[in-house]
């Protein structure tokens, strides 16, 4: 559980900025059929800073009903508050996920002895696997190897997404968890390299436009094929980082959209459609990777 490459799953909209749910489908069904391990609903990528909670917690259940038992779906439950972490973390039990991911606490920059304290309370209060998600280029705060450690401890917190970049970051953490935490990528620029250390996956926004290479490289890894993770990486890498020239999830979501996965472009304000300048850079990459014609 929890290994290979699991996508960091948008939230496609309508026209009139609701959740479409028929897109949501022909997404869920497009990532068991590409071989995708599994799926995070309502993430960072899932925009769950604007979902509101009743929202949230349907979505997951639908991408819980849609994926219907082929792939295990882990749901984004993070708050910077920690009783609205534990109240959505309770509502979201029942739905038949296989975990939460909940990421540092963001805007509030707590001590380290906070995050303990903080994913602790989490953990303690729903009996399901727990991955956290140390994402510091959103969250200013940092949550540190020694913290990690300390928080495997606890018999639910099971893996951590670490989406620094950093190398040394991974191996330093991996010196000092159990074998058996999982260790996965956040930061798809990195994640082959991430990979070929030892890394046992990715939760990828790539994922979103190609996941069959995104779950190949994964397979690779798994399998110590390197030289196979580096050749699929170096056929999309430029995607990974066109699809970051603006804050996610505007690039994915206007690939989607290019590629007829999804009806329209439409985020939750305050995010809009990208520049048009992104456009036709990520869409010039699509075309050299064969994603569009």
């Amino acid at each position: 559980m929890f290994k290979g490459s699991y996508v960091a799953l948008i939230t496609p909209m309508d026209d009139l900025g609701k959740v479409d749910y028929t897109a949501l489908q022909k997404l869920v069904e497009f990532h068991v059929e590409n071989g995708t391990h599994g799926i995070v609903s309502v993430g960072t990528t899932g925009e769950s800073a604007t979902l509101p909670f009743e929202e949230h917690i349907n979505v997951v259940k639908k991408t819980v009903q849609f994926a219907q038992g082929n792939i295990p779906i882990i749901a984004g439950s993070g708050a910077n508050s920690t009783e609205e972490a534990i109240f959505l973390s309770n509502k979201l039990a029942n739905t038949g996920i296989a975990g939460f991911l909940s990421v540092v606490p963001y805007y509030n920059k707590p001590q380290q002895r906070g995050m303990v304290a903080h994913f602790s309370a989490i953990a303690d209060a729903a009996d399901l696997p727990v991955l956290l998600y140390n994402v510091p280029g959103r969250t200013v705060a940092d949550m540190l190897p020694e913290t990690v450690a300390e928080l495997a401890e606890h018999k639910n917190i099971v893996g951590l997404k670490d989406a620094t970049g950093d190398m040394s970051r991974y191996k330093e953490t991996k010196a000092l968890v159990p074998d058996d935490f999982v260790l996965l990528s956040g930061d798809d620029a990195t994640g082959a390299e991430f990979l070929t250390l030892g890394g046992d996956g990715v939760i990828s926004v790539t994922a979103n436009i190609v996941p069959k290479a995104m779950s190949d490289m994964c397979e690779a890894a798994l399998d110590k094929r390197f030289d196979d993770v580096m050749d699929i990486n170096g056929r999309i890498k430029q995607l990974h980082t066109t699809l970051f020239l603006e804050s996610n999830p505007v690039m994915p979501k206007w690939a989607l959209f290019k590629m007829g996965m999804i009806p329209c472009a439409n985020l939750r304000l305050p995010l809009v459609t990208p520049e048009l300048q992104s456009q036709n850079a990520l869409e010039q990459v699509m075309r050299e990777i064969g994603v569009i014609s």
